[in-house]
Parts: structure tokens; C-alpha cells; sequence
């Protein structure tokens, strides 16, 4: 009876040392499962990109783009500035909204992309809101949209022509095309531009027409392009903002038209030995063009095929002064055509989405641009870009 104390507390104490050490496996385990996570980096997940909610039939006049490009700075303001490049001959201001990551302060290319710098072609103008929103909406879930904001400064001015857009006009408020206002080949007759001006200094002039000449692409018109380069206060805004991005490392440049569904290089056989391409730029842009011709519904447009339209315009003016990639995009369908007139607009929504692919490849490639490097990267697009057309 003496020896069953000794067994007992033989016993007890075993009981306990197993209840200590399992105690410490379990403790020992969830310190270890704690410390493995708390070492695991937190991995975001690369969402899928969604697209602006637009409705059809929904276009931005000019107040409308005011407040548009208001409502993205006070929603974004790390992400985008908002500033004016200069006034209208009606004294309106011409916004441009520059879209980065502020917070980051790495070096970044730069980019300019414009529209409506004919005042009647509506979705010119659009593209350039959409694609901002697009960008904006999407930074910080979507992985190639936030390395894009990461990487490059987005200079947008959606109306070049504010006053033009306002008036459903092609021409600015004096009856110029600004298209044909640049310093690259000037007030060409045989061109069909004639450099008048205001008659007087008061008459517009926009066009004269021709009824008795062949109709060709240009039509039977030549159109007002002004006295000389720059005389009007658009075109010189455009300038000197285009000029500022020289030393941004300026990387490629985007002229959005409407309605002739192409996009289009610089290379004009025309221009003087000092402007023409390269072997070496010449095929980064066919790499650029047969992209499009493929990937999208829009066909391209070589200047070859019919150099006088090169004459005053801004994307061959952008090439010859900084030697850059630049472009024309001519949106929707010459169906839509409103060159000398007004023009339908509809189906706005499946426009857009025409055009996006197209400025996030160049977006995505905006290094190998500036640096006249084949362009070979694919942009991530949401499911359904492009559409089917129309």
C-alpha cells in the first residue's frame, strides 16, 4: 500500500509532461503558421480591366468636357492635372489633362494625343475622354494600366478646336483648318489649301469651291490655311505644348480625326531629304500600321499613296520638328463623313471601343517608340475589344 502513492504520482506527473508538450506543439505550430504568414508577401492579383460606363448618344460638347476633365481631377488628384494650353480665337480656354502616378517620381516618356482639331468630327474628341477614363478607372487593380501611369506622363487635349466643336464646324472661329496651319509644307496650292486669312480682316473664307474640277480624296474644295505657320492661337498652343514635352522625353504623338476609318503614318514622298523616315523608323511605323490592320477593323494609310495631304497638317509637323512616331487616326466610317459639313453620330460607345486598343498598344510600347524600337508588346484589353464591327 505504500508503493501505490508512488505509482500515482509517477502517473500524474507524466500526465502532465505529455499535456506541457502538446500544449507547446500546438503553440509551437501556430507561432510557426503565424510567422509563415506574416513573412508572405501580400500579392494583389492583376484584375481584369473594365470599361467607362458610357451610353450611347452621350456627347461631350465643350462645357461638357470642361466638367468632365473638373470631375477627374477632384476624383483623381493623384493621377491627373488639369491645366489650360492657351485660348480660342473666342477666348475659350484648350484643356489638356496630363494623366501620371504623382507619387511616383521615376523618370517617364511622354505622350500627346489629341482630338476635335476639326470642330465637326465629334468622336475625334471623344476617343481622348474615353481613353482618359479608361486609364483612371483602372489604375491600381489593373496591372497594365498602373505601369502604364508608373512608366509615362499622358498629355490629352480632347478639343483642339473648342470653338469649332461648339459651332459644329470644321473650321476655327477666323474660317481656318487647323490642320493645315502647321509649319511643314505650307499653303501649297497644289495641295488645295490657299494661305488668305480673314479677307479683310474680317470676312471668312473657309473654302472656295471648285465645280467644275474632278472630285478627288480632298474633294472639289481648297480650304483657308491661314496667312502662314501658326497664325492662329490653336495651332500655337498645340506648338508650344508639343515643344514643352521635347525635353519629357516625348515619345509619340496621336492627331484623332473622323471619318475616313484608318490610321496613318508621316511617311510622305514629298517632304525634303531632312523630313523623310528612315529605313530603320520607316519599319518600326509599318510594324505599328500592320498591328492595326490586323488587330483591329480600322485600315491603314500610307501618305505615299497620296502625298498632298501631308501639307500644314500636325502629325507630319510633330515628325519633322522632334522625330518622334506620329500619327493620324481617323475614326468611325466614311459613312459618317462630315469633311465639308455635318456628319451623323451614333453608335458612340461601339466607336470608342474601336479605338482603344489601338492608343493602348501605342501606350504599352511608348518605350520602344521613343527609342525607334520594334514594338512587340501586346496590351492585356478587356474581354470583347475590339468588337466585331459593325
Amino acid at each position: 500500500m505504500g508503493d501505490k502513492p508512488s505509482y500515482l504520482k509517477v502517473f500524474f506527473l507524466c500526465g502532465i509532461l505529455l499535456t506541457v508538450m502538446f500544449t507547446g506543439c500546438i503553440e509551437k505550430n501556430q507561432k510557426s503558421e503565424n510567422a509563415e504568414k506574416s513573412s508572405m508577401p501580400e500579392v494583389q492579383m492583376d484584375q481584369p480591366s473594365i470599361l467607362p460606363d458610357w451610353k450611347d448618344g452621350e456627347y461631350h460638347d465643350y462645357p461638357a468636357t470642361k466638367q468632365m476633365l473638373n470631375d477627374f481631377y477632384m476624383d483623381y488628384p493623384d493621377l491627373v492635372n488639369v491645366f489650360s494650353i492657351g485660348k480660342s480665337v473666342l477666348n475659350r480656354d484648350i484643356w489638356c489633362i496630363r494623366i501620371t502616378n504623382e507619387k511616383n517620381n521615376n523618370d517617364k516618356y511622354s505622350c500627346l494625343i489629341d482630338g476635335c482639331i476639326h470642330g465637326n468630327e465629334w468622336e475625334a474628341g471623344e476617343t481622348c475622354l474615353y481613353l482618359a477614363e479608361y486609364l483612371l478607372i483602372n489604375f491600381g487593380n489593373n496591372e497594365t494600366v498602373t505601369n502604364i501611369l508608373n512608366t509615362s506622363n499622358v498629355y490629352i487635349v480632347p478639343l483642339f478646336n473648342p470653338d469649332g466643336r461648339q459651332a459644329d464646324e470644321r473650321w476655327n472661329e477666323n474660317g481656318i483648318d487647323l490642320n493645315r496651319n502647321f509649319d511643314v509644307h505650307f499653303g501649297r496650292l497644289r495641295s488645295n489649301n490657299f494661305p488668305l486669312g480673314k479677307l479683310f480682316g474680317f470676312i471668312k473664307v473657309p473654302m472656295i469651291k471648285h465645280p467644275l474640277r474632278k472630285n478627288n480624296v480632298l474633294g472639289q474644295v481648297s480650304t483657308n490655311c491661314g496667312r502662314h505657320p501658326f497664325s492662329e492661337p490653336e495651332t500655337k498652343a498645340i506648338r508650344d505644348l508639343a515643344e514643352s514635352l521635347d525635353s519629357k522625353d516625348f515619345s509619340f504623338y496621336v492627331n484623332c480625326h473622323t471619318a475616313m476609318h484608318f490610321f496613318g503614318s508621316i511617311i510622305e514622298v514629298s517632304y525634303k531629304p531632312e523630313y523623310k523616315a528612315t529605313k530603320n523608323e520607316i519599319a518600326v511605323l509599318d510594324t505599328v500600321l500592320d498591328w492595326v490592320d490586323e488587330t483591329t477593323e480600322y485600315g491603314i494609310f500610307y501618305p505615299d499613296q497620296f502625298s498632298i495631304t501631308g501639307m500644314g497638317v500636325a502629325n507630319h509637323w510633330v515628325f519633322k520638328e522632334f522625330r518622334i512616331p506620329s500619327f493620324v487616326f481617323e475614326i468611325l466610317s466614311p459613312d459618317y463623313d462630315p469633311m465639308y459639313g455635318h456628319g451623323k453620330h451614333d453608335h458612340l460607345v461601339h466607336w470608342m471601343k474601336t479605338t482603344l486598343p489601338v492608343l493602348m498598344y501605342l501606350l504599352v510600347n511608348i518605350k520602344a517608340l521613343h527609342d525607334w524600337e520594334t514594338p512587340d508588346i501586346e496590351p492585356c484589353l478587356p474581354e470583347g475589344i475590339p468588337p466585331s464591327p459593325l
